[in-house]
């Protein structure tokens, strides 16, 4: 793959000129956690699991309850607003970002951990306007941890502010990643290639931690727990997975952009998060790109 160039790189984004969006950003941290109390009483319960798209894509009633709680909460504060959904959009629901304020909402990010007991799982709640997040909110609820940002008023973790690790250099960063849903050998052979481009007998990193959260992947790069990571729309994420930690991270000084080196676009189901922008391009550069 050639180098990136200077001119296909990601520009910082500029704050819209909008109105406060304070009584929204409280109303998702308030759901958020209504939300978490729900996952948290259900995390440790017996659990009836189905499947969507394959059969290592899974859904519990717990998704599909919290979901229809968030939207109901939400909609009755603001009736004019939009909304997408990862449940609704799996039971049908057209998904469309219009520049009405929008709300793009996944109940539990990592149902699979969910399924399986491991506590990083999430809900993430973001508001769109224009086309451009304003208020991101994920909370680990199962180790209650609310990580939040505002279009520029900086990004928190419990109330504290949160900064990125500032790292530059590949061979000190601590990568985190995910390896899909897919189980077909040619997005395998991809998924792999892109990881041992980082993580190989030279030492290129210090190490690589799969989380089974991409919200949460996000949230701690922002918080400077890792340095960076990235994911493609063929891991079998989407705009819920990544609309709320993509302001989380920019808020929290770190780099967002298109895997490609450009930007960021939510909806394309791609996504490079990092420490700094240093980082950020040896990353883009070292990827094999995946559709």
């Amino acid at each position: 793959m050639s180098p990136v160039g200077e001119d296909k790189m990601a520009t910082p984004v500029k704050v819209a000129k909008t109105d406060s969006w304070d009584d929204c950003f409280h109303a998702a941290v308030e759901v958020a956690r209504q939300a978490g109390e729900e996952i948290r009483r259900a995390f440790s319960s017996e659990k009836r699991i189905e499947t969507k798209s394959c059969a290592v894509d899974l859904v519990t009633e717990t998704d599909q309850k919290v979901e229809k709680m968030i939207i109901s909460t939400l909609r009755e504060k603001f009736p004019t607003h939009s909304f997408i959904g990862e449940e609704s959009a799996a039971a049908g629901e057209k998904v469309e970002l219009t520049d009405n304020p929008t709300w793009i909402i996944d109940p539990v990010d990592g149902t699979t951990n969910f399924v399986h007991g491991f506590p990083f799982v999430a809900v993430s709640i973001a508001l769109s306007v224009n086309k451009e997040v304003v208020v991101g909110v994920v909370y680990n609820a199962i180790l209650d941890q609310m990580f939040t940002g505002q279009l520029g008023k900086g990004a928190f973790m419990n109330g504290k502010p949160i900064r990125v690790s500032g790292q530059e250099d590949i061979k000190k960063c601590l990568l985190i990643g995910e390896l899909g849903k897919s189980r077909v050998k040619e997005k395998l052979d991809k998924v792999f290639s892109n990881l041992r481009a980082f993580y190989n007998e030279e030492n290129k990193t210090h190490g690589c931690r799969v989380l089974g959260s991409p919200a949460l992947d996000m949230c701690q790069v922002a918080s400077g727990s890792g340095d960076a990571c990235y994911m493609f729309g063929a891991y079998g994420i989407d705009v819920w997975d990544i609309a709320a930690g993509g302001l989380i991270v920019r808020e929290s000084g770190g780099v967002v952009w298109d895997t490609t080196g450009g930007p960021f676009d939510m909806m394309s189901k791609r996504v490079l998060c990092a420490s700094s922008e240093k980082l950020a391009r040896t990353i883009a550069e070292g990827l094999t790109q995946m559709d």
